[in-house]
């Protein structure tokens, strides 16, 4: 592991705005005093000590999206989760400079995020740029394959909303038939975004990977449903 690398891990550790499960097997959250705390179903009062609404965004890698939300949306709550903590690093330390008393970041694997978030517990989902896992042996772990979506389900209130932003084509149309399939109501659905003026005003945050991806000559691709 490189210097860069593990410096940001362990400067992670020390953020008062990161959560840490350290191991999958392990179902322990911890704060930067190495304690572990039960924050399932009181991340508003326990960490942002208000009601406001709770948005988790999934995969955040450096957390842009997380940051951007946020300074859109001072009246919410925002939760980012990746399983790296070098990736986090940059949001997370971003948040701390910038006084962002609405963000957190929580390093998990998504697929133990029943374990830390309560049941209703959540407003609103972000998925942007996840990992498509084109190979066919891989679809379960598209986080918007139907285990995932049981997840939300279970995390989201009523009349809660997932987020999906990629520019990967077949993973975009896969996770409109996964929703569809599931029963969810299809709110929006747009592939080539930036071919026409932006409908909502959060699709204009652009990722560290998206901007890669733009240069490279790929569309970008939205999709909102409720589950």
């Amino acid at each position: 592991m490189g210097k860069a690398k593990m410096y940001k891990i362990n400067s992670v550790a020390t953020f008062a705005n990161v959560f840490q499960n350290p191991h999958y097997t392990n179902p322990v959250l911890l704060n930067n005093r190495q304690q572990p705390l039960n924050l399932k179903g009181v991340w508003r009062t326990a960490v942002f000590k208000n009601e406001k609404p709770l948005v988790l965004e999934l995969a955040c890698g450096k957390g842009d999206y997380t940051i951007g939300l946020a300074g859109m949306n001072p009246d919410k709550n925002f939760v980012g989760i990746d399983v790296k903590g070098a990736r986090i690093f940059t949001g997370a330390k971003t948040a701390l400079e910038n006084n962002l008393s609405n963000v957190a970041f929580a390093r998990m694997r998504i697929e133990n995020i029943l374990f830390f978030f309560g049941t209703h517990e959540v407003d609103e989902i972000w998925i942007t740029f996840p990992d498509p896992f084109p190979r066919k042996g891989d679809v379960k772990r598209r986080l918007s394959a139907a285990p995932f979506l049981e997840k939300y389900k279970q995390l989201l209130k009523t009349g809660g909303v997932v987020h999906f932003k990629t520019d990967d084509l077949p993973l975009f149309h896969f996770t409109h038939e996964s929703a569809k399939e599931f029963g969810a109501e299809i709110l929006y659905y747009k592939e080539d975004i930036y071919s026409t003026p932006l409908d909502f005003q959060e699709l204009a945050i652009q990722t560290h990977y998206e901007k890669q991806h733009l240069s490279n000559g790929k569309t970008i691709n939205y999709l909102k449903f409720r589950i």
